[in-house]
């Protein structure tokens, strides 16, 4: 891999100062330009992610994912020479070999949005309780907003300039990940999934993370 010069990955930081600075110590090897949001951590977050070379805006107090995924998407914008951007977890769970191929996959014109899939292969070990749980979600998003996606709630995507100036996020919590599907749909721009390979660390399973995103993800169905 090389170096990928005007894509920014935009990072929501919450309390992961045990990981996120070996995460960005590899991570910058490849994206040199990464904006970390840090939403109201209680801990040591935001000097690290400074400290390993990114550039740190802070939230006061915790606004939740989707209200820092949209800050760090103004402050990308504000680069004129950024072309795509990637979102990006801040707890090692995404693999930067995915975050680089589905950059070129924008960089060569077949997209305008690459969505990353954990069910495209078989790399990515899943409970049975979760997969059922990611799938019910992918299968109501296919009716809320048309997209035939089989991961509706991965985290790892690119998005380039254009599509990402229109995008304009609302939902500050756990609705959105539905959300930005939905303003895709809206949008319409050229998308493919691309898989990608979610580790799920000791770290992320000790924060309860996977339990959690899965209770989150039924109760949003529920809520629709």
């Amino acid at each position: 891999m090389g170096r990928v010069s005007r894509a920014w990955i935009v990072m929501p930081v919450y309390n992961e100062a045990e990981v996120v600075g070996e995460v960005l110590e590899t991570l910058r090897e490849t994206f040199p330009h990464v904006v970390c949001v840090d939403d109201g951590s209680r801990d040591d977050s935001a000097r690290i992610c400074r400290d390993a070379g990114a550039v740190v805006v802070q939230h006061p107090i915790n606004l939740g994912q989707g209200a820092a995924l949209q800050t760090g998407f103004e402050y990308a914008l504000q680069d004129p020479e950024m072309d795509c951007v990637v979102t990006f977890d801040s707890d090692g769970q995404h693999r930067v070999v995915d975050a680089y191929d589905m950059v070129q996959r924008i960089r060569s014109g077949e997209a305008e949005v690459v969505l990353g899939s954990r069910f495209l292969d078989d790399r990515t070990q899943v409970s049975k309780l979760k997969r059922l749980v990611l799938r019910t979600a992918a299968f109501v998003s296919k009716f809320t907003s048309g997209m035939d996606l089989s991961d509706a709630h991965n985290g790892l995507r690119a998005i380039n300039r254009d599509t990402l100036g229109k995008l304009h996020l609302k939902q500050n919590r756990m609705a959105h990940a539905s959300e930005i599907v939905n303003r895709f749909a809206e949008i319409q721009p050229k998308w493919v999934e691309h898989p990608v390979e979610i580790i799920y660390t000791d770290y992320s399973r000790g924060k309860g993370q996977s339990l959690l995103n899965g209770v989150n993800i039924l109760a949003e169905l529920f809520v629709k």
